[in-house]
């Protein structure tokens, strides 16, 4: 009997993983990517408890790694340069594991690629379902990377197609309809990249946080590597900021009061990186992420935000979770996909809400009560008896990152 064979479109965490799972079942699975080869290490996440048992579960958590230092400060700043002890990603409640995106990605790389047919620049243009399989149309696109400009297609059957392929996915479209159906805006756009250079007056390995009603910036700081940017702001014209150069919607966002020293080495960091994500915020929402042979995960079905903290646990964890149940039902796919989206969409809904309320107002306050209940957990913060009282407090909003979802 042949092994069932699975399209898995995209090579991020998601679809890595579950390339990883499926081949452990038994089955053959094939990844497409739409770039032309690996994409470099990414900017910062966190691994909370969700993510780091699916991963210890999976045999790569220490191949992931932990960038974090253990004598890290991170600073409130103003403005002006005046500065305060704060509380910073890595003293969340969940002692999240500081990386880089790559650093995941990576560690399923090295398990994944001896053992299943990789192929880049390609991409589905067409899938037609059927009840013992899926058409899939793929378009593979010479280049650089390739030597040729060739662009060839050809159809081939899969047993079952999988959407890891990110926020504007291709298989979602061509699957359930265009991406304004499912995607919602959280009015805010992001600037991510990587510091050359360390904020003058702060040592390489501390973070920092301006923070005003509306909009922010933060640096994440690593044990061996340069530290991650972000800024954060409110929009409520999205499609006006990529009208202009990402540096020039930035400056505009923190103006028009003067910069001040820290926020103009940030943005004047931007501006000088080799490399930078600038993008709108949204969630996906469906009610459903699969048919009977094809089924969307992480991103593509899902999308938690950056603010909610929780985008690589949980693309680890459905993952994992859809391997399991699969390998459970044996040829009942159908079935497989029904009571993998059952377990998990109660975890999802609740993680959505939390990432545009809680995880939101952490990241950027919103109004001028944001702000100043923030400076007040600041000063409490700066105190050992109040910092202890604060990450009891916070325990209680962050208890739901801890959940092993994926353990049956």
């Amino acid at each position: 009997m042949r092994s069932p064979r699975a399209l898995i479109v995209g090579m991020g965490i998601g679809g890595l993983a579950t390339a990883m799972r499926l081949h452990e079942i038994g089955w053959e699975p094939v990844i497409v990517e739409r770039a032309e080869q690996r994409r470099p290490a990414g900017y910062f996440i966190g691994l909370f408890e969700t993510g780091r048992a699916t991963a210890q579960r999976m045999g790569v958590l220490d191949a992931i790694g932990n960038r974090a230092g253990a004598d890290s400060i991170t600073y409130d700043v103003e403005r002006s340069g005046k500065r305060r002890p704060g509380l910073g990603y890595g003293d969340l409640p969940g002692d999240p594991r500081l990386i880089l995106r790559g650093d995941i990605e990576a560690a399923l790389h090295d398990v994944v690629a001896p053992r299943t047919e990789i192929r880049y620049a390609t991409t589905p243009v067409a899938l037609d379902e059927a009840p013992d399989g899926v058409d899939v149309t793929l378009r593979t696109t010479g280049g650089a990377a390739a030597g040729t400009t060739e662009t060839t297609e050809t159809t081939e059957r899969f047993d079952l197609v999988v959407g890891a392929d990110g926020l504007r996915s291709t298989v979602r479209r061509l699957a359930f309809g265009p991406d304004a159906r499912f995607m919602r805006p959280l009015n805010h756009i992001i600037g991510a990249t990587i510091l050359k250079e360390p904020v003058p007056g702060f040592r390489p390995h501390d973070g920092i946080v301006l923070a005003e009603p509306g909009r922010s910036a933060w640096t994440f700081p690593f044990t061996d590597h340069n530290p991650g940017l972000l800024f954060s702001y409110r929009t409520d014209d999205e499609d006006a900021q990529f009208r202009r150069p990402p540096i020039e919607s930035l400056r505009r966002a923190f103006g028009p009061e003067p910069t001040g020293p820290v926020l103009e080495h940030l943005l004047e960091q931007f501006e000088q990186a080799d490399d930078h994500l600038f993008d709108s915020v949204h969630q996906v929402e469906m009610e459903s992420w699969h048919t009977d042979r094809v089924v969307l995960l992480g991103d593509s079905a899902w999308c938690l935000t950056l603010y909610s903290g929780m985008g690589a646990s949980t693309a680890l964890a459905g993952a994992d979770l859809l391997g399991t149940l699969l390998q459970r039902n044996g040829d009942g796919i159908p079935r497989a996909l029904r009571e993998w989206q059952q377990r998990l969409s109660p975890f999802m809904a609740a993680q959505q809400r939390s990432g545009r309320t809680q995880g939101l107002t952490m990241f950027v306050p919103q109004n001028r009560k944001d702000k100043a209940l923030r400076t007040i957990m600041q000063s409490l913060v700066s105190r050992p008896l109040g910092k202890r009282v604060m990450t009891a407090l916070a325990a209680r909003q962050f208890k739901e990152k801890s959940v092993d979802i994926a353990a049956v």
